[in-house]
């Protein structure tokens, strides 16, 4: 959801997502679809991924949704340092997962991605 709404706000930049416990080539859970679908975004495309080293490598932003994933990622790939964040960074916020908890998680979810985002695409409008 969070790649969906950064990306229709950010039309000229190259957003994606990947997890780190995605299952691989799976789609996007189908409450994600249908609220993203109620506002005319499509992910039906969507298929899960893992993130990789190279990934991290090639991204000038790395948003991840709670603190416990910025310390794994930082783990993992150190060299990350300093375009790794939070997506609720500026608000101060970590994002629950709501797979499998149901819609009211996802709308929860999503309203969260949805405060985190607008502040990211604030400051990277400022930048373009």
């Amino acid at each position: 959801m969070g790649e969906a709404v950064i990306a229709a706000a950010l039309p000229h930049l190259n957003v994606t997502s990947a997890g780190l416990g995605a299952l691989v080539g799976q789609p996007a859970d189908p409450l994600a679809q249908a609220l993203m679908a109620e506002r005319g975004l499509d992910i039906g495309a969507h298929r899960a991924r893992q993130l990789t080293g190279q990934m991290c490598q090639e991204a000038d932003l790395i948003l991840v949704m709670d603190e416990e994933q910025r310390l794994h990622v930082n783990q993992r790939h150190p060299f990350s340092r300093g375009k790794l964040f939070r997506l609720g960074e500026v608000t101060r916020i970590d994002i629950p997962d709501p797979y499998r908890l149901g819609r009211p998680a996802f709308c929860q979810a999503l309203q969260l991605i949805d405060a985190g985002a607008m502040a990211w695409i604030e400051r990277i409008k400022k930048l373009s």
